[in-house]
């Protein structure tokens, strides 16, 4: 299905954000005119008014027209009744399996997602084996009502019912089930959604969104240890949150529908291992079943997928086997990675791929390989990029050091924004620190003499520059990063930390050409300082940041954790 959005300007208040149900024949009335009204403001042949934000959610949308006509077709002669989480009812999110009358959520993000309506509604979950496991080590859920999260736990018994919400009075929601750990680690099942509702059809699916994006991944997809609290923390489900992974948050930017196959410590032809290679974890024997545990080992059906992209990340684990085997290994893993190619092409074959790998390290020797192998696949629809390596300093860290929200979040901008480009549309590039490529490098004036000393730290990229002559002006020496695209009208924050061996200032300027797009001046002690401004760029340019630390000499300066990100 597909439908138009249209945004409600921001200093609308809205108002309607919970819907009670009235039964007169003169209420039926005004809910039918406004239901023709709304139809009208989504084909464009009338104007919207705030108040067809019928679930208040900001946006008007078909939601509001389904919830709408329930509203309508609200008899107010309430009946119980049982609804099974199957596609008639509910919209299935990822790889799922209906087993004993039971839908299993078995993947990372698996989901049912659905509109209620009725006085009151519930969902009744159920446990797997993995409800005997340590407290720590269950299957870990959320429930989420209009996008709230009302209920977030594992699961520790067989069956549990849910209340979704209550009372005397008809509502309509948006319900999401959603399994937040990994399939090695058990399943949630929903054994049956319980309503009290006059509506004709109480529970319905959501509707499908245009795009469809599946995720191929290891522990990083599976969003390990996201909530760990620090780097010394082992791998717990209690703080695997599949909501807070790159993939999910990626899924979100782009209002695309998901699905995910990822395991932690699993690889391309080794997963993780500190001698031999490890062939029980591999991606490429569980990829076409719906999970890897015995109850759930069964070949997925992809004709009910029909994916628009598909990502690929996978290498990290392999790298701990590469590392030791950089000869004989390497070959191997190319063909391996080509034979995966193959595997995920024959079963999405008009999807996008878009390789990936480098978050947690090992790029320098599997980066390469994957470059070798999407050139040897020869498919023009296949393509690859090298994920930025986590800045553990400012970004901090999750369990076993892995990547924390933070950098899960970059990594979903970065992602959006290569997806974008592969389907030919125009990247937003909202959160995206467009500077994340450029290059860093010294120009010299040689009219105004000054010499100086400049090394980059390619892990961390901190620039570190050390004047043994400053010239006769600040513009002798220049400390320059560029090409930075800019957009027309962008609004970008720039941020960085800046050491100075000695009291100083330093000229900061964003240009284009002759033309100043932003400057400012640092200034500071002998210590670091951070430094933070907004600033809106005029036009379309290809840019280059300047830093001029001329005039000082035998100056230090530092340039650390340098990002200019897009917000608006």
């Amino acid at each position: 299905m597909k439908y138009r959005n249209i945004l409600i300007p921001a200093g609308c208040i809205l108002t309607c954000t919970v819907l009670t149900v009235g039964t007169a024949s003169s209420a039926k009335k005004n809910r039918i005119d406004d239901l023709k009204h709304l139809k009208n403001a989504l084909l464009c042949e009338g104007e919207m008014i705030e108040a067809d934000d019928i679930d208040g959610d900001g946006v008007v949308d078909i939601f509001d027209m389904v919830q709408l006509r329930q509203q309508i077709l609200y008899s107010g002669e309430e009946k119980e009744d049982d609804f099974a989480a199957v596609s008639d009812n509910v919209k299935l999110v990822g790889r799922t399996l209906r087993k004993n009358d039971v839908t299993w959520l078995v993947q990372s993000g698996s989901a049912a997602t659905f509109t209620v309506t009725g006085s009151s509604a519930s969902v009744t979950l159920a446990g797997d084996a993995s409800v005997s496991n340590g407290e720590d080590y269950r299957s870990r859920y959320a429930i989420l009502v209009n996008g709230e999260v009302i209920t977030d736990g594992v699961m520790s018994e067989k069956e549990k019912e849910i209340e979704l919400f209550s009372g005397t009075t008809g509502r309509t929601a948006e319900i999401t089930v959603i399994h937040l750990s990994e399939a090695a680690n058990g399943a949630i099942g929903i054994k049956n959604i319980h309503t009290v509702s006059g509506a004709p059809k109480p529970v319905i699916p959501a509707p499908e969104k245009e795009l469809k994006i599946e995720f191929i991944g290891d522990s990083i997809t599976c969003a390990y240890g996201v909530e760990g609290k620090s780097a010394g923390e082992s791998f717990k489900t209690t703080t695997e949150n599949f909501m807070k992974s790159y993939a999910y948050l990626t899924a979100q930017l782009l209002d695309a529908d998901y699905s995910a196959v990822s395991y932690s410590g699993h690889g391309i032809i080794s997963g993780y291992t500190s001698g031999a290679k490890n062939t029980d974890q591999i991606v490429p024997k569980l990829y076409e079943n719906t999970g890897n545990l015995p109850d759930y080992a069964h070949s997925w059906d992809f004709s009910a997928s029909d994916n628009d992209v598909v990502v690929i990340n996978l290498g990290t684990n392999d790298y701990s086997y590469l590392q030791k085997e950089p000869e004989g290994g390497s070959d191997e893993f190319v063909a391996g990675y080509v034979d995966f190619l193959g595997m995920v092409r024959k079963n999405n074959p008009k999807a996008y791929i878009i390789c990936t790998m480098g978050t947690m390290g090992g790029n320098d020797v599997v980066y390469p390989l994957i470059e070798q192998a999407v050139k040897k696949f020869g498919d023009e629809k296949v393509s690859c990029y090298e994920s930025a390596i986590q800045n553990m300093q400012l970004d901090g860290i999750g369990s076993d050091y892995h990547p924390s929200l933070a950098t899960q979040q970059n990594s979903a901008y970065v992602l959006a924004d290569k997806i974008c480009h592969v389907l030919g549309v125009e990247s937003s590039q909202i959160g995206l620190d467009v500077a994340a490529d450029a290059e860093y490098k010294l120009v010299t004036d040689p009219d105004l003499g000054g010499s100086c000393y400049a090394y980059l730290n390619d892990y961390d990229k901190s620039f570190w520059l050390t004047n043994s002559a400053g010239g006769s002006a600040p513009e002798a020496l220049e400390a320059v990063i560029a090409p930075v695209g800019l957009k027309n009208n962008g609004v970008y924050l720039l941020k960085f930390d800046w050491t100075a061996g000695a009291e100083s200032e330093v000229p900061v300027i964003i240009r284009s050409g002759g033309k100043v797009i932003f400057e400012d001046v640092i200034t500071c002690g002998a210590e670091t300082i951070h430094f933070e401004k907004e600033l809106k760029c005029p036009e379309n340019c290809d840019a280059e940041i300047v830093f001029r630390i001329g005039g000082y000499d035998s100056g230090r300066f530092t340039i650390q954790n340098f990002r200019l990100i897009k917000t608006e």
